[in-house]
């Protein structure tokens, strides 16, 4: 199922930066992995409460990771995740322990993102088994010398007529995400720095002042 609206993420566990950003109104929600808790300065015990004041604070839906490395531990420590409220979604990896996790836990209902997924070939079986969000990491893909753009696209494609969509992660500037934009992608995560920047344009700052300043020449 292609989405026809874009949606934004911020993909950061600064709270400050987070609060901000959802004050806006701007982005859907928050995803984080376990790096991004541990650069946060986060632990896994503080998860709820950030779950709890995410979701006060306006986010739609908050993405935690699930871990262990093998199916058994990745549903147990699922449970948990899921138990926090309606508007979670759990991240699984894109391993082959990953996805039978995946399977299982789209079955039972949950809303499941497969992450750090690197081929068309792990898409299609992200959309095989149903699961909501597929995360392609842009940045890393280029780093390692892959055309991300392209495979992310492709990734889209593949998704035709299913229920799941690209979420793209690591994207590093607002060209990134128009770019994956105008391929198809509908939903995009980025850190707090990379959203500021698509919020901004000198001129748009620049023609605001003006009309201010003429407003206080009318004797506003």
């Amino acid at each position: 199922m292609t989405a026809s609206s874009p949606r934004l993420y911020v993909d950061s566990a600064d709270l400050d930066r987070v609060s901000s950003l959802l004050a806006t109104g701007v982005v859907h929600g928050v995803t984080t992995n376990p790096t991004i808790l541990e650069r946060g300065g986060r632990t896994a015990a503080e998860i709820p409460d950030l779950y709890a004041r995410w979701t006060e604070e306006g986010a739609r839906e908050v993405f935690f990771q699930t871990w262990g490395g093998d199916t058994a531990s990745f549903l147990r420590n699922a449970d948990g995740i899921r138990a926090l409220g309606d508007r979670v979604a759990v991240k699984v990896p894109a391993t082959r322990d990953g996805f039978a996790a995946a399977s299982a836990l789209v079955r039972d209902g949950a809303t499941v993102l497969v992450t750090a997924v690197y081929s068309v070939a792990q898409a299609l079986t992200c959309a095989s088994i149903g699961a909501q969000y597929i995360a392609p990491y842009l940045g890393r893909m280029r780093d390692a010398g892959l055309d991300g753009d392209a495979v992310i696209a492709e990734m889209q494609q593949m998704c035709a007529g299913s229920r799941s969509n690209v979420l793209a992660a690591s994207l590093r500037s607002p060209d990134d995400i128009t770019g994956l934009r105008l391929a198809g992608v509908p939903y995009f995560t980025a850190a707090p720095d990379v959203l500021d920047a698509v919020l901004y344009h000198e001129v748009s700052d620049s023609s605001a002042a003006e009309f201010d300043a003429a407003m206080v020449r009318l004797g506003a």
